[in-house]
């Protein structure tokens, strides 16, 4: 079965798709809701194979395709239908070819069936906690993402290079917290999201290029993703967080 884990990550590397991992699905599933097993999702799952970017090479290989597509950065989602196009063209493809079932779930699909992939990344060693509030890679540090899940009917099991890591609480230098313009991170309590929502909502200017707690990281600087790539992921990141600000922040004034 690690040649079947060989197609997967040689159909995924042309994209930039460089994070790998795989896991047993009975061992997620002990640690996830009800609502978010993969056996929920796909009753024959025997592993998961978790696929994710380091690095700025995903979005270099969407702005070629945007390119070559004119009118592609133009739709409501055009980096999640990217995904789609070249997981299920390329990869799930790959792995069917090689004779197993493939069920692909992915983190950015709303009102339907998915899985905890800030708990499969640090199971399945792709990456480990930390005080931002975004999970980190021992060489790419925050500057990671995942993209996509596989529930494949056949039993894979191997970790990535982040399992057990943990590198907050050893860390000396802590520039994260600092770089901060409103103090919204801090240790060990980590990101405070009433604070960082508040200021992004009402005041989010000096935040719209990048996330100057993110990028004041010690751990992967050299891989930090480009400028453009920033502000999409800030533009969206904004949109998401103001119903929730709406709802669960906004001081309500008396009736």
């Amino acid at each position: 079965m690690s040649d079947l884990l060989d197609i997967i990550r040689n159909a995924s590397a042309p994209y930039g798709l460089n994070l790998v991992a795989a896991i047993p699905a009975d061992r997620y599933d002990l640690s996830a809701s009800r609502m978010m097993r993969a056996s929920a999702i796909f009753s024959d799952a025997r592993s998961i194979v978790v696929i994710g970017n380091g690095g700025g090479a995903f979005w270099r290989a969407f702005t070629a395709h945007a390119m070559q597509h004119p009118g592609w950065r133009e739709r409501d989602n055009s980096l999640d239908d990217f995904t789609r196009e070249v997981v299920e063209r390329d990869i799930v493809s790959a792995a069917r070819s090689a004779g197993v079932q493939c069920t692909p779930v992915y983190p950015f699909m709303s009102g339907s069936a998915t899985l905890n992939f800030m708990e499969l990344a640090r199971m399945s060693g792709l990456a480990g906690p930390s005080i931002l509030g975004v999970v980190v890679h021992p060489e790419y540090g925050p500057w990671i993402a995942f993209r996509v899940a596989l529930l494949l009917d056949a039993e894979l099991d191997e970790s990535g290079a982040a399992l057990n890591f943990d590198p907050c609480p050893a860390c000396t230098v802590r520039s994260c917290i600092s770089a901060c313009p409103i103090g919204a991170v801090s240790f060990p309590a980590g990101w405070d999201i009433p604070k960082c929502l508040t200021h992004r909502v009402e005041a989010e200017p000096n935040c719209a290029p990048r996330c100057h707690a993110r990028a004041g990281c010690v751990l992967g600087p050299q891989h930090r993703y480009p400028d453009d790539e920033l502000a999409y992921h800030q533009m969206r990141s904004l949109r998401a967080m103001r119903p929730y600000y709406e709802t669960h922040i906004r001081p309500r004034r008396p009736a």
